[in-house]
């Protein structure tokens, strides 16, 4: 990946994007919120959709590369990228809820995964270290860092709990498309890659796994689960590298 493929973003388009990432923090947050047992994930589609016309925002996964829904969710051994359906939550799963949104033609994305209780203690650490490793990444987003500092600590904080991150998929930078360069991945080793600087907005994403890394895709040509069927973790934020480090976006 080349340096001079990363957009620098103006201060007016980062002012876009915070308005964006606050919309975004509000939509999930009211997703997270009312899930409940009896549900089915069609239904948090559906309410997804009527948040969005609310906050007069378009949803950005829609027919993105042909993607049917509006948000993904995943639902236990689902990794990303599933496809609301009839499946019903049930008590003991673990949901994750992926979002993006078109504001003001810039994009911005965020995931959380919610245990509907009660759920197993090896499950609530799966989330926590999950979570916690998002935070390890952001932390190393500041300027003069490289892109793998990123990488490299989200991968050591997850195998110190000794679960594991998922290969296939990666953050990614974000802005006026869904996926603008550079990938972020979840794994690596520090100092290599591009050199981070002010004004790089990123969705950083860790997709953790309770037992190996490997994933598989469903027939649907997009629902990704583990490949042992052991549950997966996922969590995002964008943010944006600024003089005193990363700013989350869509907290």
């Amino acid at each position: 990946m080349k340096t001079s493929h990363i957009r620098i973003k103006s201060p007016q388009e980062i002012d876009i994007l915070r308005k964006a990432g606050k919309i975004l923090h509000s939509i999930i947050s009211q997703l997270q919120s009312s899930l409940k047992i009896g549900m089915t994930t069609k239904d948090i589609d559906a309410q997804a959709l009527i948040l969005m016309e609310k906050y007069k925002v378009k949803a950005a996964f829609k027919g993105y590369r042909g993607f049917p829904a509006s948000v993904c969710v995943s639902v236990n051994e689902g990794v990303v990228h599933g496809i609301p359906s009839q499946r019903i939550i049930r008590q003991g799963d673990i949901v994750s809820i992926d979002v993006g949104i078109i504001y003001d033609d810039y994009y911005s994305d965020t995931a959380v995964t919610v245990g509907v209780e009660p759920i197993s203690p090896q499950t609530q650490r799966l989330l926590e270290v999950t979570e916690a490793a998002l935070y390890q990444g952001i932390q190393q987003a500041k300027a003069g860092n490289h892109l793998s500092d990123i990488s490299y600590a989200v991968q050591s904080y997850v195998e110190l709990h000794d679960f594991s991150v998922v290969r296939d998929f990666v953050g990614h930078g974000i802005g006026r498309q869904l996926h603008e360069d550079p990938e972020v991945p979840n794994y690596g080793s520090a100092h290599q890659g591009p050199v981070l600087k002010e004004g790089m907005v990123l969705a950083i994403e860790p997709m953790v796994n309770m037992g190996g890394h490997r994933t598989k895709v469903l027939s649907d040509g997009w629902t990704v689960v583990t490949e042992d069927g052991k549950p997966s973790a996922h969590f995002e934020h964008c943010i944006v590298i600024t003089p005193d480090g990363a700013e989350i976006l869509t907290r």
